[in-house]
């Protein structure tokens, strides 16, 4: 295998997690008479550039699907950070009804909504048919194709140069990351810039996230890999971020290397110490994830069996592409966790990839009163804690499994 970067020969494993199905490839009923198509799940890293990458089995067309059932406007955490994304690009770049707003992997209209309300002219790039619709129903103007030089330049001929390009954990999900990269490069003004949000692959390992691994995210990031891949393909990282979302990510700002010139951050040197101070340079680093998903994945299974044999009823919360790695690499089925609650209409009537547990509404939990609730999506525990605090009236309890396996007290709601 060839690092998707650099060309280099990749060896160094991060994680084998065996084969799993794609984790947003739900199955309706008539599905489950039939087979389901597995991949293997292993990423390695490019000794060379340190880029963490999947192997290449899956094609992105056949993972971001007419169906593709991830909506971002369901998560209230997800619309406020968004909300607040656009409130700090507008004070700090001065955007104006004057200005072009793109965002690249618009999904539902999450974020461009509020661009919108604020009278800026807007773009969303969006590939796949479900969100776009949403997005549009939302009067957000959507392009419904993948992002990479050729659109960039389709869309500058257009007049869409755009002020300020957003790209929320889209970088990890392209895999030609230097097309998609360079596209950038060619659709901002010279004026303009971009800002790339991604789960930060230091707090991956050090916070054993191998959940967010699944065949969509075709690359895991670091500042060092970042840096390197826009150096190559016309960009320039001027600042960073640490935000908390999903697990601990980065937004980086990047501008047109051959652009206005503007004064790299402190914040970037700082972080690019602390990646190299954690290791990031070294094979050592990346070899201690694999021995920790397989402590969760013993963990998980202990408590399961356990809770049966304790006649316990346990359910889980959220159809999140996280919870299907979790539960594939575990060997979770039907007989150890029946159904999975989430509040997604397009997840609801439908069964988990290769684990087939059913997806049911929020009314099922509550006639059903499990003993334990499972929060799949750990990185909106605080949001699930609060919706489902009515659990504690008939005693129920929450539980995350990642980084290690906890029961939740009353105490937190």
């Amino acid at each position: 295998m060839k690092c998707r970067h650099c060309a280099a020969p990749v060896t160094l494993s991060l994680v084998d997690l065996g084969t799993a199905p794609p984790s947003n490839a739900y199955l309706d009923a008539q599905a489950l008479h039939g087979p389901e198509r597995w991949y293997p799940l292993r990423v390695l890293v490019c000794e060379q550039c340190w880029l963490a990458q999947t192997e290449d089995f899956a094609q992105a067309d056949e993972l971001f699907s007419a169906n593709y059932a991830y909506f971002s406007s369901y998560s209230s955490t997800w619309l406020a950070h968004a909300q607040s994304y656009v409130e700090a690009m507008v004070q700090r770049w001065g955007l104006n009804e004057r200005s072009k707003v793109v965002e690249i992997a618009a999904n539902d209209g999450y974020l461009l909504q509020y661009v919108a309300q604020r009278g800026i002219p807007c773009l969303g790039v969006e590939p796949t048919a479900s969100t776009a619709a949403a997005a549009r129903a939302k009067g957000i103007p959507i392009v419904e194709e993948f992002f990479g030089t050729v659109l960039a330049q389709k869309l500058l001929a257009q007049d869409h140069s755009a002020d300020l390009m957003a790209a929320n954990n889209v970088l990890a999900h392209v895999p030609d990351i230097n097309d998609f990269v360079a596209g950038f490069a060619t659709l901002l003004k010279p004026t303009g810039v971009a800002t790339f949000e991604f789960p930060h692959l230091l707090q991956l390992v050090a916070q054993c996230q191998f959940d967010t691994i699944y065949h969509e995210h075709f690359s895991y990031l670091s500042l060092t890999a970042v840096q390197r891949i826009f150096a190559a393909n016309g960009l320039t990282v001027f600042d960073v971020q640490e935000l908390p979302t999903h697990g601990g990510s980065l937004r980086v700002f990047a501008r047109r290397t051959n652009g206005l010139e503007r004064p790299v951050t402190p914040a970037v040197a700082a972080l690019l110490e602390q990646e190299a101070s954690a290791g990031m340079g070294h094979a050592a680093f990346y070899q201690g994830l694999q021995p920790q998903a397989l402590r969760i994945k013993r963990e998980l299974l202990t408590f399961l069996l356990q809770a049966q044999a304790q006649g316990r009823k346990v359910a889980a919360y959220g159809a999140a592409a996280k919870g299907n790695t979790l539960l594939n690499f575990a060997g979770v089925r039907s007989d150890l966790l029946p159904y999975v609650v989430d509040k997604n209409p397009a997840k609801q009537g439908q069964f988990l990839p290769g684990s087939r547990i059913p997806v049911v509404d929020e009314n099922h939990l509550r006639a059903h009163r499990p003993d334990i609730v499972l929060i799949l999506p750990w990185n909106l525990q605080a949001e699930v804690v609060q919706q489902l605090a009515y659990i504690h009236e008939w005693g129920g309890q929450l539980a995350v499994a990642v980084p290690q396996f906890t029961l939740l007290h009353q105490a937190s709601t």
